[in-house]
């Protein structure tokens, strides 16, 4: 009978394996295939929630959960589904809990009504069952239950699993967020959490601090040290949350100290002692680390080789903003390596290292090769790469700045625009932060200004023009080959660059002087010209006859001053005002008594052909140049506006807004779009303290305290011997001495077992003798009775 029992038994559990195994495979099936689910009954549901099987309850809760995030109306079956949360079964207890979770914000007074048997679970002997009561306990958001949650979060703060502890400490924002009014206690149970003794529950204890009461830093204090011990065995988002909270504990801690440290010099046999004193207060200046917060620098360092890339980037930003130039060296190399990443993630990195190069770009020349571009680079990708390039080229050797200029002179001929453009625009920013280089790569643009497209030329022009200005009385021979071009260049912003150019150089070297000649050549052309170079036209006439009519001014002032004062005085064709200034309508007379110049003329042919132009600006810009070349005798003005000289442009890196955001965080892949204070919820890391007002060190020292949670401490077999016999009074006896408690090494005991051996020799001689002695004694008596026996016998 036994055997067939047992038989049954287990086809009834193959049959209920079966059925779930086909449960199972319908339902991947189904959601494979993405086909539409058919909606249950609700009778059928509800029959499955009030059955007695826990299969059959289980089946009902997995359709309800199902329809629940198909976004189908499930809240009639709350009551039915909350009944079940007494149930034994821990599956259905875990869906009870996300139905719960999910409606009961919606029915707060059925959710009460479970709020009893969830208080039960909490002393359930399943540490698994305690933590999913604890979350879901404070996941309800029912304001009314927030002395209930405060109450769990304390019982679980002292239970014995670190499972339920850590369910304690991510209780504790959600209590704070149900209700503020809870914050003094929440303080007590962070700190009790904090100062765990398992890591895993201080990187959730870490997370919830950071939510509740970040400002509060009294409370990581006491804990500092531990937290750093405890950094490197953490889970990812644990060490993500605890490196953030020790880098504002640093700031807010640890003042920053600098040094002066005398380099090392040769000396020579005779400098005197007082050079020396002098040279050392001009060393090189180091910051000097607190002890403290190197010991959070060292621990950092083997998160280096973490698998997840955000907690690289996280010990990268601890180092740049605390550590020195040794510490973000290390780092460099694994930063480097996550462009290995997939693409959306090789993308975050990019933006991280621009940063990081932006202040240090020296630790990068190294991995210069990592940063070429590739074929299959999208646009976003390449764009910092370029970008990455141009940063560490003024600090790369010889050999690796060849490499870098062949390497972008190539993406100059892409068939991508964008690519050509910006490739150009490096090849600018690499002139421009290399003096050394700036002719090598002025030779590199101007071999593009005679290609055929017309973008190419445009931008390449433009980064030509910056170049120029930069150190114009050099360019002069320039300048003329760039006006050759006209007669080839198509492209209207390339065509009124040069123009631009030209006019700038006007009056530079009046040997070199072709601005008078270019202006005859495109005035033949200017009906058929871009309204962009008509302009630049218009301007170069303006230029050229300011030009001239200065030089008249000086030529007649020099005259002026070769005729003697006297004949000055009386010739009446020189009147002068009672003010001391020349009548301006007798220079015109005079003027007018000359022939008239080519430039004037040319001046007066300009403005008539843009008299009758279609453009509105072009019209306006020509009125304004009239009015102030209206009177020959007075260009003072018309200088100060057209003949002013030009700030030297500086194009910045396009990173150059990111640099002061933190690494690793949205608001430095976003940029400057989201304005300067960042994304909502940014926050940038607070100045450095200053020195004395920094918190005092004493405050970071450990107090020993007692084992918690029955936590077992590894105790040698010979202090556990120690105890025990201690505990029976037998330890003075042992050591020989009453009352010394003095440890014994080594050679005591040696030295007292040697001594038992010889008190042990000694008593057994002591034993032989007596016993010798005790033997000659019995002998003696036994002869003595003899005798007494032999003289009774006489006697008788």
């Amino acid at each position: 009978m036994e055997s067939i029992s047992r038989v049954s038994s287990m086809l009834e559990t193959a049959r209920d394996l079966t059925l779930e195994a086909a449960q199972s495979a319908g339902t991947s099936r189904n959601f494979s295939s993405r086909a539409a689910v058919r909606d249950v009954p609700f009778l059928l549901v509800k029959k499955l929630l009030d059955s007695r099987n826990d299969r059959d309850i289980l089946d009902g809760l997995r359709k309800v959960i199902s329809m629940m995030y198909r976004s189908k109306p499930c809240l009639p079956f709350f009551s039915s589904v909350v009944k079940n949360v007494a149930s034994a079964n821990i599956e259905i207890k875990k869906l009870v809990y996300i139905y719960l979770l999910h409606y009961a914000e919606s029915e707060p007074d059925l959710a009460l009504l479970s709020i009893n048997t969830i208080q039960k679970s909490l002393t359930d002997q399943n540490p698994q069952i305690r933590a999913m009561a604890l979350r879901v306990m404070s996941g309800i958001r029912v304001p009314v239950i927030s002395q209930i949650v405060s109450l769990a979060i304390k019982r679980g703060c002292g239970d014995m699993s670190p499972y339920v502890r850590k369910a304690a400490a991510l209780a504790v924002p959600k209590c704070y967020r149900l209700d503020p009014n809870t914050l003094p206690q929440l303080l007590d149970y962070l700190s009790i959490l904090l100062g765990d003794k398992q890591y895993y529950v201080v990187g959730s204890a870490v997370t919830a601090f950071l939510e509740v009461c970040p400002d509060n830093i009294d409370l990581i204090h006491k804990h500092y040290r531990a937290l750093v011990r405890k950094l490197v065995d953490m889970d990812e988002w644990g060490q993500l949350a605890t490196m953030r909270l020790l880098t504002i504990y640093a700031r807010k801690c640890f003042p920053r100290r600098t040094a002066r440290v005398k380099k090392n010099q040769t000396k020579g046999f005779y400098d005197d002692e007082g050079s020396n004193q002098e040279d050392a207060s001009l060393g090189e200046e180091i910051q000097v680390l607190d002890a403290d917060l190197e010991l959070f620098l060292k621990a950092c360092k083997p998160l280096l080789h973490s698998r997840n890339s955000a907690v690289v980037v996280a010990v990268v930003r601890s180092f740049l903003n605390l550590g020195t130039a040794e510490y973000l060296e290390d780092a460099i190399g694994p930063l480097v390596a996550l462009l290995r990443s997939p693409e959306g993630l090789q993308h975050i990195v990019l933006y991280n290292i621009v940063s990081v190069c932006l202040v240090r770009p020296t630790l990068f020349v190294m991995y210069a090769s990592h940063f070429f571009i590739h074929a299959t680079d999208v646009p976003h990708v390449w764009r910092l790469k370029l970008e990455i390039l141009t940063l560490m080229f003024p600090h790369c050797e010889a050999h690796m700045k060849g490499l870098i200029l062949s390497e972008l002179e190539h993406f100059t001929r892409a068939p991508d625009t964008d690519l050509v453009r910006d490739s150009v625009r490096a090849i600018g920013r690499c002139a421009q932060g290399d003096g050394k280089a700036s002719t090598r790569c002025l030779g590199l643009l101007l071999k593009q200004v005679s290609s055929s497209d017309g973008n190419l030329v445009a931008e390449s022009l433009t980064v030509i023009r910056h170049l120029i200005q930069q150190d114009p009385s050099s360019h002069t021979k320039t300048v003329i080959r760039l006006a050759k071009n006209l007669d080839t260049t198509t492209n209207p912003q390339a065509r009124a660059t040069i123009i631009w150019l030209v006019g700038e150089f006007a009056g530079v070297s009046e040997e070199n002087n072709i601005a008078p000649d270019v202006l005859r050549i495109l005035a033949k052309g200017f009906a058929i010209e871009s309204e962009a170079a008509k302009l630049q036209i218009v301007l170069l006439a303006a230029k050229v006859y300011v030009h001239h009519l200065n030089r008249m001014h000086s030529v007649t002032d020099a005259s002026r001053t070769a005729t003697p004062p006297t004949q000055r005085d009386t010739t009446s064709s020189n009147p002068i005002v009672e003010n001391g200034f020349q009548d301006e309508n007798h220079v015109e007379r005079e003027l007018d008594q000359e022939p008239e110049h080519p430039i004037a003329i040319l001046w007066r042919y300009i403005l008539l052909l843009a008299r009758y132009d279609t453009s509105y600006d072009l019209r306006d810009r020509t009125r304004l140049y009239k009015a102030l070349l209206a009177n020959p005798a007075s260009t003072q003005l018309a200088s100060l506006l057209l003949l002013a000289p030009k700030p030297v442009p500086h194009t910045p890196s396009p990173s150059e807004g990111r640099k002061e955001l933190l690494l690793g965080s949205a608001s430095l892949v976003v940029g400057e779009e989201i304005g300067l204070h960042g994304l909502p919820g940014y926050e940038s890391l607070p100045d450095w303290v200053k020195e004395g007002q920094e918190p005092n060190p004493v405050l970071r020292d450990e107090v020993p305290t007692k084992a918690e949670y029955g936590e077992k401490r590894n105790v040698p077999a010979g202090e556990k011997l120690d105890i025990a016999l201690r505990e029976k009074g037998v330890q003075e006896k042992l050591n020989g001495i009453a009352g010394s408690n003095k440890e014994k090494s080594l050679d005591d005991w040696l030295a007292e077992g040697e001594k038992e051996e010889s008190a042990d020799s000694d008593e057994s001689t002591e034993d032989e003798e007596s016993e010798e002695s005790e033997e000659e004694d019995d002998s003696e008596a036994e002869t003595e009775s003899e005798d007494e026996q032999e003289d009774n016998r006489m006697m008788t």
